[in-house]
């Protein structure tokens, strides 16, 4: 596989080198748009573009340039601002997709892994499948009856155009989910947007998926273009969708049922042809239930339901993903790790994994890290960070038997934060989840005696990742 990295301020370029070596993706790095035309005229077929849109660079030049060369790979832009104008230059282009620059390392390097599992051919295309013995399906692994459904489940929903609703757990996938079902439709040639509806203030909200014309408002200097917009004749994918508010819940029910939509301060409708992808870690119909989710709204986007279960309970699933991730982080971190002690796997086997995937992601890479030989070893394992089914257990964790699991959840959760004085980053961190996930699950421990943070130790971690400028 071969990606060209467009990226004139090199911000994103030390990261994609750590990344996607270990990947199998060969790179080319360019820093200007004469310098991509000379890539392109070198000959040497591409199936990846990323553009780091920054300095100089303008999607409008970088979009005339793949239109004159008539470019047929993937496209990802990393911009400041999904409905900028310059944004939908790129998104009007077949299987271009822009997304937010990553504010972290471990975010680029998130995104990058899952934007090649998701570019590369799939399983029984070639050398690829003689390379990689492990079964996935667009970057998912798992051989459970419970994932082998869902993957059966995608395929059918992905060549219609029925609304989907992808509701589980933080860390379990949902993403990857969205991303298939994408690229496994006939809109796979068209755009790809995706809206994190809990890191959009409520205010901007609106303006932020209808866009707003000149005038409309304080501060609307210029016309701007929406998030549906973008998306036209392609995919929305809106994660956490029962973050929003009841009135902009209303406003979304209008845009399914009419197929148009009004700019803030505008009076002519718009019509939208976009195929909508939701994702939320609550249940949707335990939120009609309580009220925080529109009835009507349910049965619009839950025309096909995916339901995620949580990492424990499909533990067929997880030998295939420690095979996955400890082939994986073997590589990135040049380690000679070929196996895994069977006591070891009979212990990962019996973890309750509140973080679900995504903590296990994060354990292993910590035990691969640490480890010395060609297994891994019960001494490679971080027990100060995830203590272990058979661990001596800190004093403060107490887990009898017959506990549910909710509370086992709870319990350890709480005990990571007592063991890092209250750090919520540094705790989520440990847990395998986001700190917004770690917020929204204090919340529903509202009944229960929750430690405080500690007098002087801020909320959100005194200690920050490198960030991207």
């Amino acid at each position: 596989m071969h990606a060209i990295i467009l990226d004139e301020t090199l911000d994103l370029s030390h990261g994609a080198q750590k990344v996607l070596p270990p990947l199998g993706v060969q790179m080319t790095f360019v820093g200007s748009r004469q310098e991509l035309a000379l890539a392109f005229a070198a000959g040497r077929p591409a199936d990846l573009l990323i553009v780091n849109l920054k300095g100089d660079l303008t999607s409008w030049e970088i979009a005339e340039e793949l239109r004159r060369v008539r470019f047929e790979g993937r496209t990802l832009a990393f911009v400041d601002d999904l409905v900028a104008p310059g944004a939908a230059y790129l998104t009007q282009l077949a299987r271009a997709e822009c997304v937010l620059r990553p504010r972290s390392l471990d975010a680029l390097d998130e995104l990058l892994r899952k934007v090649v599992a998701a570019t590369a051919p799939q399983d029984g295309a070639g050398a690829r499948e003689a390379a990689s013995p492990i079964p996935t399906f667009h970057g998912m692994v798992g051989r459970s009856k419970t994932t082998q459904e869902i993957f059966a489940l995608i395929e059918k929903v992905a060549t219609g155009g029925a609304n989907v609703c992808i509701y589980g757990e933080s860390g379990t996938g949902k993403e990857l989910i969205a991303r298939s079902i994408h690229y496994s439709s006939p809109r796979r040639d068209r755009p790809l947007i995706t809206l994190d509806c809990a890191a959009v203030p409520e205010g901007l909200m609106e303006s932020h998926l209808f866009g707003h014309v000149k005038g409309a408002f304080t501060g609307a200097i210029d016309h701007r273009e929406g998030i549906f917009s973008l998306a036209h004749t392609g995919s929305l994918f809106m994660d956490e969708l029962c973050e929003l508010s009841l009135p902009l819940q209303a406003k979304l029910l209008r845009v399914i049922q009419s197929r148009e939509f009004l700019k803030v301060g505008g009076t002519k409708p718009i019509r939208t042809n976009v195929r909508l992808i939701m994702a939320t870690n609550k249940d949707p119909k335990k939120a009609v239930d309580s009220g925080t989710f529109r009835e009507d709204l349910y049965y619009r986007v839950a025309v096909v339901m995916i339901k995620v279960p949580p990492l424990r309970d499909r533990k067929e699933d997880i030998p295939l993903l420690v095979e996955h991730f400890l082939r994986k982080f073997s590589q990135v971190y040049q380690k000679p790790i070929r196996r895994v002690a069977p006591s070891v796997m009979d212990r990962l086997v019996a973890l309750p994994w509140p973080g679900n995937v995504r903590q296990l992601e994060n354990f292993l890479e910590q035990a691969v890290v640490l480890a010395d030989g060609e297994s891994l070893t019960e001494r490679d394992l971080p027990d100060a960070e995830y203590p272990l089914p058979g661990a001596s257990p800190a004093p403060a964790l107490q887990l009898e038997p017959g506990l549910p699991l909710g509370e086992v959840e709870r319990r350890y959760i709480l005990h990571t934060l007592q063991k890092v004085r209250g750090n919520r980053t540094q705790a989520a961190k440990i847990l395998g989840i986001s700190l917004r996930c770690l917020q929204y699950k204090f919340k529903s421990y509202s009944q229960a005696a929750a430690p405080e943070t500690p007098p002087g130790e801020p909320e959100d971690g005194s200690a920050r990742r490198s960030t991207l400028p």
